[in-house]
This record gives C-alpha cells, sequence and structure tokens, in this order.
C-alpha cells in the first residue's frame, strides 16, 4: 500500500487548507505567488465544496475545481484532495430529512453549520458515494494529485430511528442472542430484560441513569459507523488511484472514535493540534497528541491542521506569542510530522471562522503571521532532507484505550473529579518534564521493546490484555498502574475483588476494601508526598518488596504505593513534582534516561534519526551543554560543547561538524 512518503518525496510536506472558492479567481494567482514566496509545497482543496461541486442532486460543477488543480500543477504545489462529504448541501437535508442527525432527546441537527449527517442514512451515504466517485473519476490521472483526504474531522453522533436500526444490526453482529446481550448489558438491573429485538434502542435520554453497558455500545457503534462512512470512500477513491495515499484528519483525543482501530485503516495517520498558546502546558498538550499519533501511525505523521495565529472557539482566543508557531511546528516535526499544514491559508472574511488565523491573516503579506510562515517554510525546507522519513526511538510506552475511556466515563462514577484523559495528561506530563520521550500503546499491543510500561488508568481491561500485561513484567519489563486500573471487564462488569485477581497478585494485593475519593483541592498525606484525587484502602498480602504509607486519617499506615518486583500500584495521584520524581526513579531503574542530562526545565531534547531537536519553551535564552560537535541545520552552523537557544528558539543538530562554519546563537 502507498504511504506519506509516497506524497513527501523527501520533501516536508508544508501548507495548509485552501478554500479558492471563497474568493474571486484573480485572488488565486495572488495566493499562489505568496505560498512559492513562502515554501509551500501542498494544499488541500475540496474540504467543505459539496454545495459548490453539486449545487442542485445529481449536477456537477467541477469548472472551478479545474482551473485551480491546473494552476496549483503549473506553480509546482501538490494536492491533498478532499471528498467534500462532511458538509451536505443544504438541498439534501430539505429533500431528504432521514439525512440529518437527532440528539439523544430527538431534537434534528439542522444545516447551516457542518457535519450535519447521519452516519447511518442510507440516503447520505448513497450521495456521499456518487459525488465521491465522480470526483476519483475526473482528478484520478491529474499530475497535481498527490494524496486523498477523506470528509473531515469525523465527529457525529445519532439517536435517530435509522441509526436504532443499524444499532440493532450491530448488536446482532456483536452479541448474536437476545439472551447474549441480556447478560452482556446486566439488563437484570431495574427492569431492563429485552425479550425482542424491535425494543432495543440508542440510549436516548431516560427518566434516571443510562444503563453504562448499553452506552459503552453505543459509542463503539458510533465509531464503527463513522469508519463505514469513511472507508466506503477510500475504497472509491483507491479503486481509481492505488498507487495514492489516503488519509481522514483525526481531532486529539476525541472521544468519539476508536483511533487505533482507525488507524489501522489509513494510509496516513493525521491529526489536528490546537494547544491553547496561553496554556503553561501546551507544549505538553502538543507533545502527548503528536507522541499518540506517531504511535498510532507507527513511522511519520501528518499535522494536518494547526493554527498560525488565534483559533475562534475560546471564551478568549489569544495570539501566538512571536516565535510560538515555529517552535510549536518544529515540535511536531521533532516527533515524526512528515507534513506540517495548518487550517487554514488565507484567512476568510466571512462565515463562522473569520476570526480564525489564517497563514496569511488579515493584515495580509506584510503581516507578522505570514512573515513567520515565510521563516518557517524556509527552516522546513533546510531539515527536510536530513530527517523526512526518519523514525525516532522511544522506550518509555504509555497505555491508552477508547474503550476504557467510554467505559470509565459514565455518569454514576464514584468520581467526577477523575477523567480518563486528565489522567493521561497528568503521567504524561510527569514523563515529558522528565525529559523522557513515550510511545502510546494499546494495552494488547506487543510491549516487549519497552523497559518501561506505564498505565496512567486503564478502567476497563479484557482477558487479553491482563493476560498481556502479565506476560510482559514476566518478560522482564518494569510496568506502573495508576488507581482504577483492570476494575471492569469488557462489558463493564466489575470483576470480583474490585481488580482483577491476576493483577491483585502482580501487585502485592490481598484486598482492596474501598475505593476513596478526594474533593476537589483535597489532598492526602502519604510518606514523603502528597496524593490528589483518589485514595484507595488497600490491604497487602506480604509479598510486595516495597511499600510507602499513607500518613494520617482513614488511611493511616496502609499502602499508597505498593512495589513487588518490576511492577508497581499507585493508588493516588501525586503531586505533579512527586509523579515526576517517581517515574524518574522508575524509570532510571529500568535503565531509562533522558535524551541528554541536566536539561534546563523549559527545555525539550528529542531525537529523530540521527537529528537531535532542541526546543525552548522558555521566554528567555537558555543555554544547552552538549556531548561533542553538532551542526545545527537551522542555521548553518556548528556548535561544540554548549548551544544557546533564544526566547522560543530550536536547533536541529546532527553530529559532527560542516567545514568552513563558525558557532552561532539559535533563534
Amino acid at each position: 500500500m502507498p504511504g506519506l512518503g509516497d506524497a513527501t518525496r523527501g520533501r516536508i510536506l508544508y501548507g495548509g487548507d485552501y478554500n479558492p472558492e471563497q474568493w474571486p479567481e484573480e485572488t488565486w494567482h495572488e495566493d499562489i505567488r505568496l505560498m512559492l514566496q513562502a515554501g509551500v509545497n501542498s494544499v488541500t482543496l475540496g474540504v467543505f465544496s459539496w454545495a459548490k461541486l453539486e449545487p442542485r442532486p445529481g449536477e456537477r460543477d467541477f469548472g472551478w475545481l479545474d482551473r485551480i488543480m491546473d494552476l496549483m500543477h503549473e506553480a509546482g504545489i501538490g494536492v491533498v484532495l478532499a471528498t467534500p462529504t462532511a458538509s451536505p448541501p443544504p438541498w439534501m437535508g430539505h429533500l431528504h430529512p432521514d439525512t440529518l442527525p437527532r440528539d439523544e432527546e430527538g431534537r434534528t441537527e439542522w444545516w447551516g453549520g457542518r457535519q450535519h449527517f447521519s452516519h447511518s442514512s442510507a440516503t447520505y451515504r448513497r450521495y456521499a458515494a456518487a459525488v465521491t466517485e465522480d470526483l476519483a473519476a475526473r482528478y484520478a490521472g491529474h499530475p497535481a494529485l498527490t494524496m486523498w483526504h477523506i470528509n473531515n474531522e469525523y465527529c457525529t453522533y445519532d439517536w435517530g430511528d435509522e441509526a436504532a436500526a443499524r444499532f440493532r444490526d450491530w448488536l446482532r453482529d456483536r452479541h448474536g442472542t437476545l439472551d447474549a446481550l441480556n447478560t452482556a448489558w446486566g439488563t437484570a438491573f431495574w427492569s431492563q430484560g429485552y425479550g425482542d429485538w424491535a425494543e432495543v434502542m440508542p440510549p436516548r435520554h431516560p427518566h434516571y441513569l443510562k444503563n453504562p453497558t448499553q452506552v459503552l455500545d453505543f459509542k463503539r457503534f458510533t465509531s464503527d459507523m463513522l469508519l463505514e462512512c469513511c472507508t466506503a470512500e477510500r475504497d472509491i477513491v483507491r479503486r481509481h488511484t492505488p498507487h495514492l495515499p489516503v488519509t481522514t484528519n483525526f481531532m486529539p483525543l476525541w472521544a468519539g472514535q476508536d483511533a487505533w482501530r482507525w488507524a489501522e485503516e489509513e494510509d496516513v495517520v493525521s491529526v489536528d493540534l490546537y494547544p491553547d498558546p496561553r496554556d503553561p502546558f501546551g507544549a505538553q498538550e502538543g507533545a502527548l497528541v503528536q507522541d499518540m499519533t506517531r504511535s498510532q501511525a507507527r513511522g511519520p505523521w501528518m499535522l494536518m491542521e494547526q493554527a498560525a495565529g488565534p483559533v475562534n472557539w475560546r471564551g478568549v482566543n489569544h495570539p501566538k506569542p512571536r516565535g510560538l508557531n515555529r517552535l510549536w511546528s518544529l515540535q511536531a516535526v521533532a516527533r515524526g510530522a512528515d507534513a506540517v499544514c495548518y487550517f487554514q491559508w488565507r484567512q476568510s472574511r466571512q462565515g463562522a471562522e473569520k476570526f480564525h488565523s489564517g497563514m496569511v491573516s488579515h493584515a495580509g503579506e506584510q503581516g507578522r503571521t505570514y512573515q513567520e510562515v515565510r521563516q518557517l517554510g524556509a527552516d522546513l525546507a533546510r531539515i527536510a532532507p536530513h530527517v523526512t522519513g526518519a523514525h525516532g526511538t522511544a522506550r518509555v510506552a504509555v497505555l491508552h484505550d477508547w474503550h476504557s475511556w467510554w467505559a470509565g466515563d459514565q455518569d454514576a462514577r464514584p468520581s467526577h473529579e477523575v477523567d480518563h484523559p486528565g489522567m493521561l495528561r497528568a503521567w504524561h506530563r510527569a514523563l515529558w518534564q522528565a525529559h523522557l520521550t513515550t510511545d502510546f500503546a494499546h494495552p494488547e499491543h506487543d510491549l516487549s521493546a519497552y523497559p518501561l510500561v506505564v498505565v496512567p488508568q486503564l478502567y476497563l481491561l479484557t482477558d487479553a490484555a491482563v493476560d498481556n500485561l502479565l506476560g510482559y513484567v514476566r518478560g522482564g519489563g518494569t510496568l506502573v498502574c495508576g488507581f482504577l486500573t483492570g476494575v471492569a471487564d469488557e462489558d463493564d462488569r466489575v470483576r470480583p475483588g474490585g481488580m482483577d485477581a491476576r493483577l491483585r497478585d502482580l501487585f502485592g494485593i490481598r484486598t482492596l476494601h474501598e475505593w476513596w475519593p478526594l474533593e476537589a483541592g483535597e489532598t492526602v498525606a502519604c510518606e514523603g508526598f502528597r496524593g490528589t484525587l483518589w485514595s484507595e484502602e488497600l490491604e497487602a498480602d506480604g509479598t510486595a518488596d516495597a511499600t510507602t504509607p499513607y500518613k494520617g486519617g482513614e488511611l493511616d499506615g496502609l499502602p499508597a504505593v505498593l512495589r513487588k518486583g518490576r511492577a508497581w500500584y499507585v493508588s493516588t495521584l501525586p503531586e505533579p513534582g512527586a509523579l515526576r520524581d517517581l517515574l524518574t526513579r522508575i524509570a532510571a531503574g529500568a535503565g531509562v534516561r533522558p535524551v541528554l542530562d541536566g536539561l534546563p526545565d523549559q527545555v525539550e531534547a528529542v531525537r529523530r534519526g540521527d537529528l537531535l531537536f532542541l526546543l525552548n519553551h522558555g521566554r528567555e535564552p537558555v543555554a544547552v551543554d552538549l556531548p561533542g560537535a553538532h551542526h545545527d541545520l537551522l542555521t548553518g552552523t556548528d556548535v561544540t560543547g554548549r548551544v544557546t537557544l533564544g526566547r522560543h528558539g530550536a536547533a536541529v543538530l546532527r553530529p559532527g561538524t560542516n567545514p568552513g562554519t563558525n558557532p552561532g546563537t539559535n533563534p
């Protein structure tokens, strides 16, 4: 199958969503001039163009797209051509109300925005297939075409009648019989037993709490239905262009799709990434998403969207300070991106996203945003021959599973202060602050390549996943698990004892007596640190090699942290510094060390291939000590022993020196 390398061909793809249909054609030539000036080599066309391509049912207007495709080819700019199916034209909802999704209270979601389609609608799917077929047939041989982009940010739910019928079909495939469904859903509780498939519905708005396993299966179903829509269009374009890669863009840590499964169906894994520039941990949020996307791709990946400046959906939308766009873009490349793209090229003058930035902002060619975009284009061109296609190496794996997230996110849980993404961020942040690069993995993946595996929280674990963790430790790996792990099986049935018995034995736990969740802002004292969010009344079985006790209160003297051999269990969330120190100590014991020792706190160091990326996330210049001599690809200078990074500065260092170069400072 084709891959990202078939589109990059030794370059880093640089550009973004281009919406020429929003502009008069004389602007197109100006756009191309500015693109070439900025080093843009790739644009995405057609993402929200369905009403333009099919103004009335069955009609086609490809003339405008023909002209812009030809102009892009003449300029040497490749096109990632999107199917337009994320936003059906108004005529579709007007003529075919069955294509519109309904929310859990039965209200119709109308046209006038975007993503207003029912993933289960046969009518929607028929129209989507037809426009995709005609698009692929027309442009399959166009020399500008480098990649296909299916739909955009799949994110719709539907509780309507057609979705209900498809849900019942999906449940038959999963469970087989009504008896099996009743067992899986625990319908003996609250008189919910089903005697006929027609009685089974999506989890619509109830009088009181929903059946949590019904909700879990509905989330699985939604991910699968959206994937069916995606793969149907993918198969159409593949039939016309089997030599070109196909992608669809994920939203980071979105709860609606099992991205592990989706990634297996893509030639290129791509993601949209919008950290808040005012968030002191924005860079860590970016690193988390980049690590996860690289792991889903099992190699280089595509940054499909980011913002060159402010976005438009936060309560207060701050621009990026000078240099931050460049820094975060280089961070993505360091962590495996072979494409750095934006939404969008030119900032819109009308519509819901006219205050969302573009590579060319309302300030135009002279604006700071475009000037920084030009600098970044030159930087990427310099480093591309040395980095494109290269893989990074991580010796720590963080485990994450959407099914566990879905199950643990139920309404009637012990504490709404605890949520899966929050735990994932807290543990990844501790590793990031310890300067330890991480991969992500599914709990059933082969983990043998990692000396250290970290489980922030996996409330639901299948038997296969539990066996995999046990085998990993038996094989010599070091495992660290956070609380509320291994509580439920794949049907959200609480395991006897409140935690899988095999895991209790692994950690040296005889009895888990009670969960003791903490209030917001409340802490619990432990020997050497304070815990947050959660605590547990544990009784050790006497086989643990070491324990760290709670100090005072109801849990005084009981174990907060247990270690049995190479298996650690942490029954609270240590405050950030304490969690960082704990994981640093455990990692060192497993033979895992940072890329460089003695790094300043605000500096991130990542290796990709034989290159060392140094990224200063601080606003003040900082000096970084280096082992030996290096050549900085960004500045063309040699550095020996130490490099100075300016505010939001970066260096991309290759071992050794180039003759005739001089030491320098890295902006």
